[in-house]
């Protein structure tokens, strides 16, 4: 059937089919997509559109219609399994964000969910609202495929090389960098290190060769005495820099040993998140001729790796951003 749009609200639109018979295009029936838009992004009041009776009640004197039947549901076409298959890029716009995400619209009816801890490989981001909007447009790749359930996992920070691939080269414990310190508490440090990456040091480490402590905003050198790639952690060292004996470079008090903490505290896991922990008594790994064998065997390796920031600086590639831990202590 034919008919005007006389009233648009947020669950729909009352269409005239003929004076004095309307009927209800719920927002559902709109579009093929899973999430509910607003019905204004579809038609508008005055709008002269076809549409297809779903039901019709003459005692309740009621009519459903439906827009997206006059088109082929995309989710069962033929080549939508190979067009959308994992690994797949596309170009979509964002339609909605929630608190866990955002949905993506990759043509008509076809929307996937891309987790907010897809977005970047750097940054902890608590909302997608501090790096998108809606109505930008955002390139992905597919993750998932679910043709049962029409879900479509979507991820942003795929697209990229995972940085911490290369970091893990360049950041090798017992290696020396220049970091300055940008936030410090009782509990520890945050460092700056180069490249626009961050790391921790225990209040320990933070001890200058004269006996001070060092302050927030200087640089100084820190050796790098734990790193985790896959929980994105650095931490490192000044005092390890100048006394690799110190007691918070011993083995036996690092994370990794199996000794058991000392009753009443519990051990830090270098995270940055630590800053908001009880004061602890920490302790780094050790490191001793070994540690050296393995940076001198490593440094072509390493230097490969700084060769690679170096040239993604260059280009104008984000490198960093703040670590996954940062959020943790903001307005500490």
């Amino acid at each position: 059937v034919q008919g005007r749009i006389v009233n648009v609200a947020d669950y729909g639109a009352f269409m005239e089919v003929v004076p004095g018979v309307e009927g209800l295009i719920h927002v559902s029936e709109m579009s093929w997509s899973q999430h509910l838009r607003n019905p204004q992004d579809f038609i508008k009041q005055g709008d002269i559109v076809e549409a297809v009776v779903l039901t019709l009640d003459r005692e309740e004197r009621k009519m459903s219609l439906g827009i997206k039947q006059l088109t082929e549901d995309p989710w069962t076409r033929g080549d939508f399994s190979e067009k959308f298959a994992v690994g797949t890029k596309h170009s979509g716009t964002v339609r909605n964000l929630t608190n866990f995400g955002l949905f993506v619209e990759l043509e008509e009816g076809v929307d996937g969910l891309v987790h907010v801890s897809d977005l970047s490989w750097t940054k902890k981001i608590k909302h997608p609202s501090e790096v998108v909007k809606v109505g930008d447009k955002l390139d992905v790749v597919v993750l998932e495929l679910d043709m049962p359930a029409r879900r479509l996992a979507l991820g942003v920070k795929q697209l990229e090389e995972n940085p911490w691939d290369t970091f893990q080269t360049v950041f090798t414990p017992g290696s020396v960098h220049k970091a300055t310190i940008t936030e410090k508490t009782d509990r520890g440090a945050v460092l700056e290190l180069p490249y626009g990456i961050e790391g921790f040091a225990y209040p320990k480490g933070l001890v200058k060769e004269d006996g001070s402590n060092a302050e927030n905003g200087e640089q100084l050198d820190f050796r790098v005495t734990e790193f985790s790639k896959d929980d994105r952690r650095i931490v490192l060292s000044h005092t390890a820099v100048y006394n690799k004996d110190d007691e918070s470079n011993k083995n036996t008090n690092s994370k990794f040993a199996k000794k058991a903490p000392a009753a009443g505290q519990s051990q830090g896991e270098g995270k940055i998140s630590d800053l908001k922990k009880p004061a602890e008594k920490n302790t780094l790994g050790d490191l001793d001729a070994l540690s050296a064998l393995r940076d001198q065997l490593a440094g072509a390796e390493r230097q490969a790796g700084e060769d690679r920031l170096k040239a993604r600086a260059e280009s104008g590639t984000p490198l960093a951003g703040p670590s996954p831990d940062n959020a943790d202590i903001q307005g500490a």
